[in-house]
Parts: C-alpha cells; structure tokens; sequence
C-alpha cells in the first residue's frame, strides 16, 4: 500500500471517529432532557426491561455491519452505565439543591496531574462548568479545607486493588467532622518517566508516592541498580524530574502528569497488577440525602464492648435485618490501647427503614458508633 493511500484511509478513521463522538455528544443531550422529566415524574433512573431489549437489537445488529456482537454489547453497556452515572449525579444534585450550582472547589493531595486530580476532574466535570482543584501536600491539609470552608468538598484516595487500604485517610474520617457523600473509582497506569527518552540502564534514581511505590514493586525490583525515593506525590515527583533535569532521575507518575510536565515515558503499565484501581471518597462538612431508587452503600465506624463474641454478634445484628455488608476493615483505636476500629462499608442508605433500624440497634451493642454517610455506588466499569 502507498503512503498516500495510508493517509487517506487515515482521513477516513478520523473522520468516521469525530462522527462517533458527535453521535455521543448528540445522544448525551438527549439523556439530559429525559433526566429533566424524570426528575419532574419521579421515575425510575434505570428500566432493566428496556436495556436489554436495547442490548438484544444491538446484537442481532452486529453481523448485518460485520461487528462483533460481543464487542457492540460491550460498547452500548459502558454507554449505559455513563448514562446512569449522569442520572444519578442529576437526581442527587436536584435532591440536595445543588442543581444550579455551576462551580465547584475541590481539594486534594497532590498538585496538577496527580490521580486524585484525574479523579476529581472525572467525578465533577459533567455536572459544574467550573471545576477549581485545589492542590495540598498533605492528606490532612486537603481534608481541613473542607472543615474551614476554603473548599466545598475534598477528594481522598481510600483503597487500592494492589496496596490495598490507606490508612491516612481512614484515621482522618474518624478524626474529622467529615461525611462521604460520593465515591470515585479510577484505572490506575503507572508510568516511569524522564526528562529524555533514556535507556533504563541510565536511571539511577526513582522518585514517588509511597503508595505508587507499594504497587510497582515487582518492576522496581527488577532495577537492582536504582535508588527509589519516596515523594509527596506523583505528580509532584514528574514536576520535579523536569525541573531538575537530570538523565539519571526518573519518576512513576501517570502519562497524563508526563503530558503536563513534558516528560518522555520509558515504560508503562508498572502495576503489580494489571487491573489496578483506586477508589477515591468525596468527603464534605454535611451529609447527603440519596433517593431510594438509588443504588446507594453506608459506610461507618464502630469500636465493640470488651467481650468475647462481641465483633460477631454486631455483624449477625446487621445480617438479622438482612443488611449486606461489602467491607470491613480494623484499624488500631487511638488512645484505646489494644482495642481497634472497625470500618464497614454496607448495602443501602440511611433512609432506608431497614438499614436505619439496623443502625439503631448497633448503636445500642457498640461501645461507639459513627455513620460516615449514604452515597451512590460507582457502578460500571473504570
């Protein structure tokens, strides 16, 4: 095939691509004026019964364009659960009066490019026209911005599928006077940058979050001959790879902080794991109330009395009003030695009767109890 010929079958993918994304943009509008009559109807956001009938006409369509009905299924499911997610930010935002607000301050740890950046921008983007993302070195500065009002919510990472929990965030919302009001889940890509495109012979020093570290550490192992260093952040630690300019110095960051900071990425998918997500939780000074048509969890912290059985017969108290938990986690009870928190993360919300009489009752067989807040589950994939 002739270059000129590649180029022009190229102009055509681009052109086709650009028609797909104006199709999208067009149906997205579409779904905005139905979340609208909705909202006035108290519908239903999502109708099991007609997305399947949508998915079963997607398929039998497939073989008739010479697609992949597998593929196309794929396709349209991830369309709909953007669908949903738009939905259901709209019917929350509408309940909490927050609907015609246009801009939002954000904190986080970290500074522009950091993952918590990324997931900031993802969770708030589609529903203010101004998303102000305020960067902070420390996990605690970005929590006590949201208690003094500099900002309207913060953004904290609070588990991960390859380090698992992170316990600085843990320990802030049983110290703090902070509710969850939503969650964020991110794909995670580690990529090892530098100022130049270096061979990984050449790298001696490798600079990173500490939990950036944790995830790559089959990888970093593997470089015997480097120095690896931990940093406040990633993106902190790409910004200061391209200021220092030195061949030898390298950074783990994401390609979008690589982007930023005009670095050249020597490798990518450093993970442990390939699928290496973040769950982010949006924290803020008040509570949420969350419809009950939404697929809502409760997260909370509770200390048991000091008897035998006593962990057991709280979780048998919560599976007695046939509440499902999805989480629970231990961590050393501050100023209580030997004794621990638990943190648990159930189905359903506070509004709900069964989920509120559980509560209750949890209240009265624990030793101290605390309801982080009810807020939408992020559903569909990363």
């Amino acid at each position: 095939m002739s270059k000129k010929r590649l180029e022009e079958i190229r102009k055509t993918i681009d052109q086709l691509d650009d028609a797909i994304v104006k199709a999208l943009g067009e149906r997205q509008k579409v779904v905005q004026q139905v979340i609208h009559d909705k909202l006035e109807r108290a519908d239903e956001i999502r109708d099991p019964e007609r997305e399947e009938k949508l998915l079963k006409k997607i398929r039998e369509k497939a073989p008739e364009a010479g697609m992949d009905p597998f593929f196309l299924e794929q396709l349209f499911r991830e369309i709909i659960q953007h669908s949903v997610r738009y939905q259901t930010h709209a019917l929350l935002d509408h309940q909490n009066d927050k609907a015609q607000e246009e801009v939002i301050r954000v904190s986080y740890q970290g500074t522009d490019g950091a993952f918590s950046h990324q997931a900031a921008m993802r969770h708030f983007k589609q529903r203010y026209k101004h998303v102000e993302c305020i960067g902070y070195t420390r996990f605690e500065e970005a929590a006590d911005a949201v208690e003094k009002g500099d900002v309207d919510v913060s953004i904290l990472p609070i588990e991960n599928t390859t380090a698992g929990s992170i316990n600085d965030t843990y320990d802030l919302l049983n110290e703090k006077n902070l509710y969850i009001i939503g969650e964020e889940v991110l794909k995670i890509n580690h990529c090892l940058m530098a100022p130049e495109n270096v061979q990984l012979s050449n790298v001696r020093r490798i600079l990173s979050h500490p939990q950036a570290i944790a995830q790559c550490s089959r990888f970093l192992s593997s470089l015997p001959r480097c120095h690896v260093e931990s940093y406040f952040d990633t993106a902190m630690a790409a910004r200061k790879v391209r200021d220092d300019d030195d061949l030898s110095q390298a950074a783990i960051a994401s390609s979008y902080a690589a982007e930023i900071y005009g670095l050249n990425i020597l490798k990518r998918d450093l993970a442990n794991q390939e699928d290496n997500f973040t769950r982010f939780v949006i924290v803020n000074k008040d509570e949420i109330s969350c419809d009950p048509q939404l697929n809502c969890k409760t997260s909370l912290i509770f200390a048991t009395i000091d008897e035998k059985g006593a962990l057991l017969k709280c979780l048998n108290l919560l599976d007695a009003n046939g509440i499902n938990m999805t989480k629970l986690e231990s961590r050393p009870r501050m100023g209580h030695p030997w004794q621990s928190l638990f943190y648990l993360d159930i189905e359903g919300n506070t509004n709900n009767s069964r989920v509120a009489d559980a509560l209750e009752k949890l209240a009265k067989k624990a030793q101290y109890l605390k309801v982080l807040g009810s807020y939408p589950v992020r559903e569909g994939k990363w």
